[in-house]
């Protein structure tokens, strides 16, 4: 099978980093706008969309700045959420990494494009 492709997404998000952080780490959080139920222990998150669930553990976090979380039945990918704010003008974007093969990237880009819309309409931005 083919190599999947690392692509890379930006949003521009009128939120604060705290706020916008507890969304992208804590699990009731991350259930109201990326996966239909979110659990965790010890590091590890569980993702359920309708029947299928799928676990990744948190590989790297940095407060208020990124996670990534690494797939474990997907190895060696990952997806990565991190907070960019620029410096002059404060303005805070979230920055996506993915993985998807060549065939199915847009429809990938499309998903993460509904996905942050449902983040968007539940932080009032």
């Amino acid at each position: 099978m083919s190599e999947k492709i690392k692509f890379h997404l930006e949003y521009e998000i009128k939120s604060s980093p705290k706020i916008l952080f507890s969304f992208l780490i804590e699990p009731n959080a991350l259930s109201q706008w990326f996966a239909d139920e979110v659990s965790t222990r010890e590091h590890v998150y569980t993702f359920t969309w309708h029947d299928d669930s799928r676990k990744a553990k948190l590989m790297n976090e940095r407060e208020n700045k990124l996670v990534r979380y690494k797939w474990l039945e997907d190895d060696p990918y990952y997806f990565e959420l991190e907070i960019v704010q620029d410096e002059l003008t404060n303005d805070v974007a979230l920055a996506v990494t993915d993985f998807a093969y060549e065939d199915n990237l847009e429809d990938r880009k499309s998903i993460w494009d509904n996905q942050i819309d449902y983040l968007l309409s539940v932080l009032g931005a």
